[in-house]
């Protein structure tokens, strides 16, 4: 086992069990469905959540598998693994909590939610610039990332602070449907072996 894969073994479980306490919730909630209305303002916010979790995973896997290890490179994913999975146990009520709405809860949690979404994002952002500006086409990424960076701040930041339903699936829609385009794409076009991400799913394959 390399560093790489040390490292990315202990931020993967991590990130791992945020998508576990979300599909959790989604399956109690699907499963009280009769007693409590699901609605679809959470079921949209948790699949944005997920999406955020997979697309956050991608980045790293990206971007920081040359790096060598570090305790602090450890510390560094444990402080967003950690955000995005107390951001995930957010999205649906525990069997502890009293029974309340779906929607009662989505609007007792949703900028918290979401916030948190925008910390591990920054954060990330922050590990992505230090990581590439030294890199060839390192300005050109630091652009690239900006704005992708502004773009999340605009729709999840207005979505966060947003008390109207519309504007909320509107922003959270979008994103998500950016997300969902970005997965197809790379799909029907993977990226070339020269680039960091054909490297690595290249040699992933061997």
């Amino acid at each position: 086992m390399s560093a790489f894969e040390f490292f990315f073994s202990f931020y993967g479980l991590l990130l791992g069990l945020s998508v576990a306490v979300l599909a959790t919730g989604a399956a109690r909630a699907f499963k009280h469905r009769k007693a409590q209305p699901v609605g679809w303002l959470t079921p949209l916010i948790g699949v944005f959540v997920a999406l955020d979790i997979a697309t956050f995973w991608e980045a790293a896997w990206v971007n920081y598998r040359t790096l060598p290890f570090s305790y602090g490179l450890l510390v560094g994913g444990l402080i967003v693994a950690v955000v995005y999975f107390i951001a995930a146990a957010l999205v649906f009520p525990d069997e502890a909590d009293a029974p309340a709405r779906l929607d009662d809860h989505f609007w007792a949690n949703k900028r918290t939610v979401l916030c948190l979404l925008i910390v591990a994002n920054m954060l990330g952002m922050c590990g992505q610039l230090a990581v590439n500006l030294t890199r060839e086409n390192g300005q050109a990424l630091a652009i690239s990332y900006s704005v992708n960076a502004l773009i999340y701040l605009v729709l999840v930041g207005g979505a966060a602070w947003t008390r109207n339903r519309a504007v909320f699936a509107v922003a959270i829609g979008l994103h998500t449907l950016l997300y969902l385009g970005i997965a197809v794409a790379s799909v029907a076009s993977p990226a070339p072996a020269e680039t960091p991400l054909g490297r690595a799913t290249a040699e992933a394959a061997e």
